[in-house]
């Protein structure tokens, strides 16, 4: 039985009821429900195979959990106290749980150890103001970790091998001054490197032994430069690569280091590789997926085809293979579908079946969700660009409110399965339409090359585009648009209210950039080796600076006639409080209206539950206040 609705979800803007028949409206799901903590999420398998890490809170942030598999005694392992453990994983000795963490949002990631047997956490990187990352683990060298720090130079990154029982960093491989990127092979060695080029494109080296110099291996020019190495082959002589050298999308071959032969793996004609699963003991790459409206799997070891073809029976939904033991006889898997949370499994290879773990928010099974259809249409130029539309559910798809939600990156892509503010739209009454704009990854090269140096113009046309086919399909009203975005989408709904004022009811910007001149100016030092692909797709503060400023929504704030809504993290290390300040003021200096919120401890985003529970409060009370939709007081 469902469980009573509470009398404050009843209290919602009348506005929106016309939306749905009589009684035909579902129940108003909480804020809380979408966008707080999940009850667990992420499980991993430890390498014996015997116990399960996940993420759950403890007052209300997540930690990490172990539990032994079918015993009844899980326990919280790490003790963050403010922001939340998002990034977790187990070191191969199977007594150490590995996290990373940063501070209030400054994107400086630490590499945390938790010893199981005394619950002692270590911070293995406690430099402070520096970088890490987790470069590569490996099952035969269990006490150790390949970790890259911006240590010695704030723009570049080298390799540092980490002992894990004395905490012990020696550097491994030094950065010469344009590496973007390591490859580490089957023996622990660190043998590929990918250096930016001063053309916008990329150099793969290669080196037979860690003594050996780098020798240039491949180049990719500026329209290949999302091409790079997958990995090497179990054999250490060859490569993986996704690559996209004579062919419109990435496709994945293996080549050999010497003779340069080259043998093609997987491909597409309009879609990139996208996921891959590969075995851990052995390097094997052994399926390959295409993100087409769904994804579809290609498996290339014929010794997992029938685990493919199981797990896939196992839920409607998209899966993921999260983790493996080491016998590899257990998988833990996860399914995306559109209209419920996520259900996670452990999948047992001998048997064929697959044991339930938990799904990460259960009480969303209690609400009717939307479903998310995939939709296409032809831009203004003929371009065919794909997307997804969410409508409320039991409602009649026409004349409704709508909120084009634009995804980040630029260089990204929105894909199906749940979607949290696709789902909070829908409910709230709205149609939610995502679009995958030129620009976007996935689609092939001349698809992403087709956005360079089309920020605010046809990047932003596709969007004006994408209202007006919901309007003349007859989903969207026309005069209840709104426009919302986060980071890249941040800067479209900014852009949309300056540079197509006409098109949208309201506006709503997170950590959005105003001003492209000054975002360039400020990116962090350790993006320096990427530089010249912003040069290529954004355009070159050196010798493009008016259409840097021609493109930048600070300029046309005169324009902005609508509502605004505008947040922002105060630690953004990429899009600085700076960008949001400048067009705040500029707006309120000409007595427009403009709603800004600031949250002095997050960075790119809002990663504390009660932080991302703030500025969806306020983005649907102004979103109802002006389109009209249902909101939870």
């Amino acid at each position: 039985m469902l469980n009573p609705i509470p009398m404050t979800l009843l209290l919602v803007c009348a506005a929106a009821l016309p939306v749905w028949a009589a009684n035909d409206a579902p129940r108003l799901i909480p804020r809380e429900t979408l966008f707080g903590n999940p009850e667990k999420a992420s499980p991993a398998i430890s390498p014996d195979g015997k116990r399960i890490a996940y993420l759950a809170p403890v007052d209300g942030v997540l930690n990490v959990w172990v539990q032994t598999i079918g015993e009844d005694d899980a326990k919280v392992v790490t003790q963050d106290k403010k922001r939340g453990i998002r990034i977790f994983f187990w070191a191969e000795d199977n007594q150490r749980v590995l996290y990373l963490q940063d501070s209030d949002g400054d994107e400086n990631w630490h590499v945390y150890a938790v010893d199981l047997s005394n619950n002692v956490t270590r911070d293995m990187t406690p430099f402070l103001g520096v970088k890490a990352g987790v470069t590569a683990i490996d099952r035969d060298f269990p006490n150790e970790l390949l970790v890259e720090m911006n240590l010695r130079n704030p723009s570049l990154f080298d390799v540092y091998r980490l002992n894990l029982s004395n905490g012990a960093l020696e550097l491994d491989t030094e950065n010469p001054g344009d590496v973007a990127g390591w490859v580490v092979d089957g023996k622990f060695q660190v043998r590929g490197a990918q250096a930016m080029t001063p053309d916008g494109g990329s150099e793969l080296r290669v080196r037979k032994t860690v003594n050996d110099e780098w020798t240039p291996f491949i180049k990719w020019t500026a329209e290949d430069n999302l091409s790079g190495a997958a990995g090497f082959t179990p054999d250490g002589n060859g490569l993986y690569l996704q690559d996209s050298r004579d062919y419109n999308a990435l496709r994945l071959i293996e080549i050999d280091l010497d003779s340069k032969k080259t043998k093609v793996l997987a491909q597409d004609p309009q879609y990139d590789v996208s996921s891959l699963i590969v075995n851990p003991d052995t390097e094997a790459i052994q399926a390959v997926s295409f993100e087409k409206d769904r994804e579809e799997w290609t498996v290339l070891d014929k010794s997992i085809a029938k685990d493919v073809k199981a797990i896939q029976k196992i839920h409607r939904g998209d899966f993921m293979l999260l983790s493996r033991d080491h016998a590899d006889q257990n998988w833990v898997v996860a399914f995306t579908t559109d209209d419920g949370p996520v259900p996670y499994y452990v999948y047992h290879r001998e048997t064929g079946e697959a044991d339930f773990l938990f799904t990460s928010r259960p009480k969303l099974e209690e609400y009717t969700l939307a479903r998310m259809e995939p939709i296409s249409f032809k831009a203004r130029d003929g371009l065919t660009i794909h997307g997804y539309l969410t409508l409320p559910p039991n409602a009649k798809a026409k004349g409704l409110p709508m909120v084009l939600d634009v995804h980040g990156g630029p260089w990204a892509r929105d894909s199906w399965g749940y979607n949290p503010e696709a789902q909070w739209l829908a409910n709230r009454g709205y149609a939610c339409l995502q679009v995958n704009f030129r620009g976007s990854t996935g689609y092939g090269k001349d698809f992403i090359n087709a956005g360079n140096k089309e920020w605010g113009r046809k990047m932003q046309d596709d969007l004006t585009d994408a209202v007006n086919w919901a309007v003349k399909k007859g989903y969207a009203d026309p005069e209840k648009v709104a426009i919302y975005g986060g980071s890249y989408g941040g800067y479209a709904a900014l852009a949309g209210a300056a540079f197509t004022p006409d098109v949208y009811a309201c506006a709503i910007s997170m950590v959005g950039p105003s001003n492209l001149i000054t975002l360039l100016e400020s990116i962090p030092p350790y993006w320096e080796p990427v530089r010249k692909m912003f040069d290529e797709r954004v355009g070159s503060l050196e010798t493009e600076r008016e259409l840097l400023e021609e493109r930048s929504p600070l300029t046309r704030a005169d324009q902005i006639h609508i509502p605004m809504l505008i947040a922002q993290g105060a630690n953004d290390p990429r899009v600085k409080q700076a960008e949001s300040e400048q067009i705040v003021n500029a707006l309120r200096d000409k007595g427009k209206k403009v709603e800004y919120l600031l949250f002095e401890d997050e960075g790119h985003g809002f990663a504390r539950p009660e932080n991302r529970l703030k500025f969806y409060a306020a983005a649907e009370k102004f979103l109802a206040e002006i389109l009209g939709g249902r909101y939870e007081e």
